[in-house]
């Protein structure tokens, strides 16, 4: 999955870390208390009462000592561990590992806090023992975070405070139904520690902007995505989710690039649904054999932010001959480059909040 990497990645990046001055690391604890947001009906009997946690972190601070860093005001990036009691026996309890970033604003007294990892629920959907869970349907899945906190650091001999908002994502990703998934939205308050801060530990400043322009001549790009899923008929089969593309993406300055681009759909899933459909809803006429491919056109913006970057993608189907879902689609994810041609990505297609693949790419930039 996804997140398990991210972490990996995040986590190894942390350990790798050498000559590190002192107060580079922090820690901070915060609990959590608020609600589950009701986006379908269908979750709403398992809406019984307010959520509360505890996200524990431990961060790496930046001082500069890399372009990227002092061109993100110098943001802190590391690891989660997150515990979350949904307060309802059918729903049970959540337990999560993150990899993060954090980024900072008003003279760093506002930290924007994004998490990604995976999180694995105590009680799934089970038909004859847990029925009323139609939230999750495995036991691991996907999940993001946001935190949006006032932050004081080094108040009192390395303590701080933070307190502010937080939301918190739970989706299977389609890989098994059933997937309504939850969002809970909650306010939250800790305390922070650095360990060893000194005051020469300053924030340096690289000016590659006065180097290096990052505008760039129109760049093509082969992409080749994968995953797995399953149709909402609880207990039909998991198929393979493949995905060809092409685009041409543009970038305009340090940050921003622009892409737009069409892409082939192979959704192994939706050929067995179109059969089933056709059993089971007579009074709805389906041909089972009704092409089940599907041809998108979509425009995406890129965040570059080191190696990594951040991605948005809106597209629309061009060719959709059984419309399962709406033709519009969106895709977030984020690519590495593993070098100046060749990258991977990760990413989850969905229509509107309903996700539909969870999926792993490898692409290739002319």
């Amino acid at each position: 999955m996804r997140q398990v990497t991210l972490f990996l990645l995040f986590f190894s990046y942390l350990l790798s870390a050498q000559q590190t001055p002192e107060g580079s690391y922090t820690v901070d604890a915060n609990y959590f208390y608020g609600n589950i947001i009701p986006h379908r009906k269908s979750i709403q009997h398992l809406i019984t009462a307010h959520p509360e946690g505890i996200i524990i972190s431990f961060n790496r601070k930046t001082f500069g000592n890399h372009e990227w860093e002092s061109t993100f005001n110098y943001p802190d990036y590391g690891a989660s561990f997150h515990y979350q009691d949904m307060k309802n026996q059918a729903l049970g309890e959540m337990f999560g590992l993150y990899g993060h970033y954090n980024f900072y604003f008003f003279n760093r007294c506002l930290m924007f806090r994004l998490g990604q990892g995976v999180a694995y629920n105590t009680n799934p959907y089970n038909k004859e023992t847990n029925f009323r869970n139609y939230a999750y349907g495995e036991h691991l899945m996907p999940s993001t975070y946001f935190m949006l906190n006032y932050t004081k650091h080094d108040i009192i001999k390395g303590l701080g405070i933070q307190a502010g908002l937080i939301f918190v994502h739970h989706s299977n990703a389609s890989m098994k139904s059933p997937n309504t998934s939850t969002n809970t939205l909650a306010v939250n308050a800790g305390v922070n520690y650095t360990f060893g801060r000194k005051p020469e530990n300053v924030y340096h400043t690289i000016m590659h902007d006065t180097v290096y322009d990052y505008k760039q001549p129109l760049h093509y790009n082969i992409v080749f995505r994968g995953g797995v899923n399953q149709s909402d008929v609880i207990g039909s089969k998991q198929y393979p989710y493949y995905t060809i593309g092409g685009y041409i993406d543009k970038r305009i300055s340090r940050k921003s690039g622009f892409q737009f681009g069409a892409e082939f759909f192979i959704p192994k899933y939706l050929k067995d649904y179109i059969r089933y459909m056709s059993v089971a809803y007579p009074e709805t006429p389906t041909n089972p054999n009704t092409d089940y491919h599907k041809v998108g056109v979509f425009g995406g913006y890129e965040l570059y932010i080191n190696r990594m970057s951040l991605e948005g993608q809106v597209g629309y189907y061009v060719y959709e001959p059984y419309k399962s879902t709406g033709s519009l689609y969106q895709r977030v994810g984020m690519k590495y480059y593993f070098s100046k041609n060749i990258f991977g990505s990760v990413g989850l297609k969905t229509h509107g909040a309903k996700a539909e693949v969870m999926e792993f790419g490898i692409g290739y930039r002319l």
